[in-house]
């Protein structure tokens, strides 16, 4: 199996194949078909096989999947085990919500540190851990191997932050500002979330949706 051939899509369904054989295993369901999971999925069985044959195939004619054994293979295929040590900067309103409710562990991270350069904020708790002063976050990052971070603070104070970060070792980042990391560190390993990009798409499909009325 060559991993670089694999394209971005197909890695980008398989949290999705994941999620909806959770559900499908948290519901009792020990085996499914190609076009059944390909029914869940909103796709096409020929799609379904093709996408996980990139990995191995797993499926066995006139049987299917069998839903544990495929959901295990996707997990070590995300590496959803690594628990990778992280950092979350911005205690803000999307950081808090964040940290309050993601379930980091069963998302292959260990949440280890919360940053903000809020004084009126610092030491308070999210959950069991302390925020603390962003300017610390360097030697923080170096002492404990840090190897994530999730980016929750403004644009303009983003590309000082993610320098920090860089250079205590840092290369991996899920980002909900508008800086392009990568412009700056083009060897960074960067998931970019864009809420207001997301939204236009919506507005997008209605708009769409209208005009055919």
């Amino acid at each position: 199996m060559n991993k670089e051939k694999i394209s971005k899509s197909v890695i980008r369904r398989l949290p999705r194949y994941y999620r909806f054989l959770s559900e499908l295993e948290t519901n009792n369901i020990d085996r499914i078909s190609s076009g059944k999971l390909a029914e869940i999925m909103r796709t096409t069985a020929s799609q379904v096989r093709q996408d996980l044959n990139c990995f191995g195939g797993f499926g066995h004619q006139g049987y299917g999947y069998s839903v544990p054994k495929l959901k295990s293979e996707i997990e070590n295929i995300l590496g959803l085990n690594n628990r990778f040590k992280a950092v979350l900067i911005g205690a803000g309103h999307i950081g808090t919500a964040i940290a309050a409710h993601m379930k980091f562990e069963a998302l292959g991270f260990n949440l280890v540190g919360i940053f903000d350069n809020n004084r009126d904020i610092l030491g308070s708790k999210i959950g069991f851990l302390p925020i603390r002063d962003v300017e610390t976050v360097g030697d923080f990052c170096r002492s404990e191997n840090i190897q994530a971070a999730f980016l929750c603070i403004p644009r303009a104070s983003a590309k000082g932050v993610v320098e920090k970060l860089y250079n205590a070792g840092v290369k991996s980042f899920w980002n909900f500002t508008h800086y392009h990391i990568q412009g700056d560190f083009p060897d960074a390993i960067v998931e970019n979330v864009h809420l207001g990009d997301m939204m236009m798409t919506l507005c997008y499909s209605m708009n769409e949706k209208e005009e055919k009325v």
